[in-house]
């Protein structure tokens, strides 16, 4: 079954990197939704069925830890996996993010190989492209 994801970050540069990867390294993919900001994600959550998100933390209008919060405290969301890409990389920042319900973290810049194998772990894939 084709993965639908959506990709939140206020860089269209990094969404546009992490779609094209995502592209690349997984055989999955289904629909792709994209969002500027934590408010954007929500009303697109509205609307669309999800099975992971992979989130900014620093953005305006709201962030990803905000966002990982409203997702987890509304019963029709709090099982969508979420996935914080960021440059942030503290082990405190890590920790919290994980406590709040993030089920992966991966450090900006990433390598398509990172992408893959975090992914691949949370939907239980093995993926054909890595041979």
């Amino acid at each position: 079954m084709p993965l639908r994801l959506l990709v939140v970050d206020d860089s269209s540069i990094i969404r546009r990197v992490v779609i094209r990867t995502l592209k690349m390294v997984l055989s999955s993919i289904g629909d792709i939704s994209e969002a500027a900001n934590g408010v954007e994600a929500l009303a697109i959550l509205e609307d669309t069925e999800v099975d992971l998100i992979l989130t900014d933390i620093n953005m305006d209008d709201m962030g990803g830890i905000e966002l990982i919060s409203r997702i987890k405290a509304d019963d029709n969301l709090k099982d969508i996996p979420i996935v914080v890409i960021s440059t942030e990389g503290n082990e405190n920042r890590v920790s919290q993010l994980i406590e709040q319900g993030a089920v992966g973290y991966i450090k900006k810049p990433f390598t398509p190989e990172q992408i893959r194998d975090t992914i691949c772990e949370i939907v239980g894939e093995t993926n054909e492209s890595e041979n």
